[in-house]
């Protein structure tokens, strides 16, 4: 088991909890929003800040709840490294401002799940070895 420090940034800030014992993520409550406009964008600030051990990092989803609203996460999942320690928030795409059901101030909107990475060496090489599949990609395995 791993421990992660989280601090709040402001009294509002609620800390994050799992829905069920066995969930992979812990909920992140929204406390702000911000809406950009020229984007097309709403940022929501969860007003915590964490500490993610070394050799591991904090992935940011959305909650499956997002299927009933009209906006998606803008980088599709948020990679927290364990050296940052500013607020963690989510930024959703939204089509139509005016009209698109989105997630309100006070929502849990977004988890965190938190993963072990591997140790990873680079190796730059001329040749790699040869597979069945090849440089097929997109779709080349079949339906």
């Amino acid at each position: 088991m791993i421990k992660v420090k989280i601090k709040r940034l402001t009294p509002g800030a609620v800390m994050p909890s799992k829905g069920t014992e066995k969930s992979a993520g812990f909920d992140l409550t929204a406390i702000s929003a911000s809406w950009d406009k020229e984007r097309e964008q709403i940022k929501y600030g969860f007003g915590l800040a964490f500490e993610i051990p070394e050799g591991y990092v904090g992935l940011i989803f959305p909650r499956s709840s997002v299927c009933k609203k009209d906006m998606s996460l803008s980088n599709c999942v948020g990679v927290i490294d364990s050296d940052y320690r500013g607020e963690v928030t989510a930024v959703f795409n939204v089509p139509d401002p005016f009209t698109a059901n989105v997630y309100a101030v006070g929502d849990r909107i977004a988890q965190i799940v938190f993963m072990k990475l591997p140790e990873v060496e680079v190796i730059e090489a001329n040749e790699l070895s040869e597979t069945q599949r090849g440089e097929g990609g997109y779709g080349s395995t079949g339906k």
